[in-house]
């Protein structure tokens, strides 16, 4: 798979979806953007082939713009369902994951456009309080920020992990091109200040990735 999939030939997970409770998400890292693809196909690839337990809602396979980063979106009904399915695969496919749950949604473009890029930012904390502090901070940041300081960004959606331990945000823009604006704007810099206001809150960093596998239960690969 050379060329990036175009954002109107791959759509993305519906992460708001009301019967996905439980969203696991594993990364794997790479030596370069070929090692990256070969991954992803493969990992992708035994997803596709697995018969599939009860409770899985979707797999969604991501490379980062950089090359060096596999990420695995997967979407569920019940919080072992992924365990029981990676359990069956091996090598690379077979890794864990951390488990989430979906706290808050911002969602700035109610059209439905599909996302050109998925940045997806992680923090470490100390916590439940401190998730939920977290989360309100930068969620209020984006929606307070004005349109034109955070232009193409479509939804910001906040997920807390079951252990208390991290909180991920999956954001989704309209391209590469937009996202880079918004880290040299104000936007970025008001969120920055509420990640730092936040005790207990310490920042793993940020990718960029680009969809490259979408598989639900009939093995349909968009």
């Amino acid at each position: 798979m050379g060329a990036e999939p175009r954002a109107a030939d791959r759509r993305g997970p519906d992460i708001a979806r009301p019967d996905s409770t439980s969203v696991h998400v594993t990364h794997w890292y790479a030596s370069d953007r070929s090692a990256g693809l070969a991954l992803l196909d493969e990992v992708a690839g035994q997803w596709a082939a697995a018969p599939w337990p009860d409770g899985l809602l979707s797999f969604h396979g991501y490379l980062s713009t950089e090359g060096d980063t596999v990420l695995a979106y997967v979407q569920a009904t019940r919080p072992t369902a992924h365990r029981d399915l990676t359990r069956t695969l091996h090598g690379p496919a077979a890794a864990g994951a951390v488990s989430y749950r979906l706290h808050t949604s911002v969602v700035l473009d109610p059209s439905g456009t599909p996302p050109g890029a998925v940045v997806v930012a992680t923090f470490d904390v100390d916590g439940a309080e401190r998730q939920e502090r977290i989360v309100e901070s930068v969620a209020k940041a984006v929606t307070e920020a004005p349109s034109a300081q955070r232009e193409g960004m479509l939804s910001a959606h906040f997920h807390a992990s079951t252990d208390g331990s991290r909180v991920l945000n999956y954001a989704e823009w309209t391209s590469d091109v937009a996202h880079l604006a918004f880290l040299e704007g104000a936007a970025r810099a008001a969120t920055l200040r509420a990640t730092g206001a936040t005790p207990g809150v310490r920042p793993i960093g940020f990718r960029r990735f680009h969809l490259h596998h979408g598989i639900t239960p009939d093995r349909s690969d968009t």
